[in-house]
């Protein structure tokens, strides 16, 4: 009975506070909670060594600690072209180069959703308008890809960003008009090093939830160094891996190997990004 009076005085007391107020407390909760559990995971000794990455995370519009690994990345092999190209970039508020996009770059989306690409014409209409932003719409192929990126850019740019929760593997692969100095791409974690895994190639794919999605971190480092990549670190919620071209890397990285540098998927930790985006001021 006691507890069943404390929920009542409880759910009495929000019945008072508006949505807007009550959003803001709960992501103020949620906010704390993640700082804690990202420091309590950070004091892990395998964190410790500063070539690492995990340490620099921060999120401003990237689904999770991406935008500040991109920096720091940046920060040690320095800037060339600000040019990005990004693939999968749902609605344009939460994504890999949004916030690069606000610092000056300049580059390519490609999208195949409609809706997103309706959103992203809205939210984006003045640097697509003065051509500082490219969008495509389009379903991606192993075989079209190259067509939808060579029409605009070709040569060195600073990043491509791979992430189409299936075929990335296939697509990667395939693209030889453009040669990024940075590559992120979306690994599946479920599958940790040494497992080699990748998705049967199947242009219409798409993702149904299931761990039917993607290539595991060791198959990403294979194709990495194939591609004369080398895998330098991924994210704390083992979502996204990292990639600099060999001649940029400089002993700048900790050790690349996918068994040391692989986070497994942990959903729990979401990063906060303070105020909900809504539009970007560009």
């Amino acid at each position: 009975m006691v507890i069943l009076r404390r929920l009542q005085n409880f759910f009495r007391k929000l019945e008072h506070l508006c949505l807007p107020a009550l959003q803001a407390k709960l992501n103020l909760i949620l906010a704390t909670n993640c700082d804690l559990l990202v420091a309590k995971m950070l004091d892990n000794p395998k964190y410790v060594d500063p070539k690492r990455l995990e340490t620099y995370g921060f999120s401003v519009y990237s689904q999770n600690d991406e935008d500040g690994i991109i920096q720091e990345i940046f920060n040690r092999i320095g800037i060339s072209s600000k040019i990005f190209v990004e693939f999968g970039v749902g609605h344009g508020l939460e994504n890999n180069t949004a916030y690069l996009l606000m610092q000056g770059w300049k580059g390519l989306w490609i999208e195949g959703s409609s809706k997103f690409v309706k959103q992203i014409k809205r939210i984006y209409k003045k640097p697509l308008e003065n051509k500082q932003l490219i969008l495509e719409h389009s379903f991606i192929t192993k075989d079209n890809i190259n067509e939808l990126i060579g029409t605009h850019f070709n040569g060195e740019i600073d990043l491509l960003s791979v992430d189409i929760d299936g075929n990335d593997y296939y697509v990667w692969k395939n693209i030889t008009c453009i040669n990024p100095r940075v590559v992120i791409a979306e690994y599946n974690a479920k599958f940790p090093p040494p497992c080699r895994f990748s998705i049967p190639y199947n242009e219409n794919h798409i993702w149904d939830g299931s761990d039917l999605m993607g290539m595991s971190l060791q198959t990403a480092t294979d194709l990495a160094e194939s591609l004369g990549y080398q895998l330098v670190g991924t994210n704390l919620n083992g979502v996204n891996a990292f990639f600099v071209r060999k001649d940029l890397v400089n002993n700048l990285f900790a050790e690349s190997s996918a068994a040391i540098l692989y986070n497994a998927y942990r959903p729990y930790i979401g990063f906060p990004k303070g105020h909900v985006a809504k539009y970007f001021l560009g």
